[in-house]
């Protein structure tokens, strides 16, 4: 079954790509590891208040330059943004720790994390619009099941060792390590080689004079349109934007009530939602890996959205079973069914765009799911977490599998009425 993988993994410049993601996803994670313990070191009191100031300005960039990035990247070189963002990157991470030792410099930190954030919105989708040229297209599935187990293992890792190098060694060396991985990261992708058509044009950030800013702008607008305009023409687009939507508001639900019902459930505040969370992750891993192998054999949208139906059947059951045998072990085995029944999504939709998308748009593409899927997730988890002021955490999870069942069913039973047609 891995074979095949690592036969992906000999070609140079995709081992580059897939070095460059483990070591930036673990710096991802280990920055935000020590920005909560940053955070509750500084601040004695309010640090949750503090705590959601910085996850929003984390998240405000997806939702301000996500429609735009994509535009941009469509028409630089993939690599050069991807190694220029990752150095930005680790040049403002290094900077956090040099002046987050008081409160009173908060807000200059406030601006360097709203920084890193921004520009990795131009990152991601670069490097997923950047996959198809180095990779052939029958190697599409593996290469996106490959890159989804990385990200995964380089996240558990992440938040998993940032609490001990936070408690062991302090913020100075945890945000040292962080920088150092973004810059080996853009080292790596320095490294690969590939000719790309695109070029970088220098207006497009100098904007230097009115004629030339005009200039830009229509072109911008024109190329925005196009954009906009093959997303809702072509069906395997438009299929994924509903699809992460709808995958993203999901999640986002389920994280304003999943965390209190697992303490409520089994009455631990931090240990055993740290083990359910590594356990889906893991879950999603193995998924990915086995559905990658075979994904070139079955139809896409047919696995998907039985994997949706079938996830929240098990949800249903995952909340009624764990409240009538409340026991960690069983807590932890459950959610690793969940992540092995939802794998197929993550991997299966963005198989479904390099394969059905004009190469040249895909960066719009890229930036434009980006965009609207945390835009379903913040508008879901504030709305079900105004419900859960309301009603108990067990009626909120029933009630969100319930939802994702009909929905479920409602997407088989149109995709099954349009292949008809």
């Amino acid at each position: 079954m891995v074979v095949p993988y690592f036969k992906l993994l000999k070609q140079r410049n995709f081992f580059l790509l897939c070095l460059a993601q483990i070591v930036s996803q673990f710096g991802d994670k280990l920055t935000q590891i020590a920005l909560v313990g940053l955070v509750a070191s500084v601040f004695k009191t309010s640090s949750s208040l503090v705590l959601a100031l910085v996850f929003v300005l984390s998240v405000a960039p997806v939702l301000i330059f996500s429609p735009v990035s994509g535009v941009y990247i469509d028409r630089w070189s993939k690599r050069k943004t991807m190694y220029i963002c990752d150095s930005l990157r680790g040049l403002f991470i290094i900077l956090i720790p040099l002046f987050f030792l008081k409160p009173r410099f908060f807000p200059l930190v406030c601006i360097l994390i709203f920084l890193s954030s921004s520009v990795g919105r131009f990152s991601l989708p670069a490097k997923m619009a950047f996959v198809p040229q180095i990779i052939d297209k029958k190697e599409i599935f593996l290469a996106n099941s490959l890159i989804s187990v990385t990200a995964t293992t380089a996240a558990i890792f992440g938040v998993g060792l940032g609490g001990i190098i936070f408690d062991n060694f302090g913020a100075q060396i945890a945000f040292r390590m962080d920088s150092v991985t973004f810059f080996i990261s853009a080292l790596a992708i320095f490294f690969i080689t590939v000719v790309e058509k695109k070029k970088f044009l220098v207006e497009d950030i100098l904007h230097l004079g009115k004629d030339a800013v005009d200039k830009v702008k229509e072109s911008f607008v024109w190329e925005l349109k196009e954009g906009v305009k093959y997303i809702f023409n072509s069906d395997g687009t438009k299929y994924a934007f509903r699809t992460f939507i709808f995958l993203f508001s999901y999640v986002g639900a389920l994280s304003t009530v999943f965390i209190k019902y697992i303490q409520n459930v089994l009455g631990t505040l931090t240990k055993d939602v740290g083990f359910t969370t590594v356990s889906l992750a893991l879950g999603i891993l193995l998924g990915s890996l086995v559905y990658g192998r075979v994904a070139h054999k079955l139809l896409v949208k047919k696995v998907i959205n039985l994997s949706t139906l079938t996830a929240s059947i098990f949800l249903i059951f995952f909340t009624i079973s764990l409240k009538v045998y409340p026991y960690s072990f069983y807590a932890i085995f459950l959610t690793f069914i969940l992540g092995l029944m939802i794998s197929p999504i993550f991997v299966g939709v963005n198989g479904l765009i390099h394969k059905e998308s004009k190469d040249a748009l895909l960066g719009r593409i890229f930036s434009g799911l980006e965009f609207i899927s945390h835009l379903g997730f913040l508008i879901s988890m504030f709305i079900f977490a105004f419900l859960a002021y309301v009603f108990s955490s067990f009626t909120i999870m029933i009630l969100i599998g319930i939802i994702g069942f009909l929905c479920s069913l409602i997407f088989i039973f149109r995709d099954d009425k349009n292949r008809r047609k």
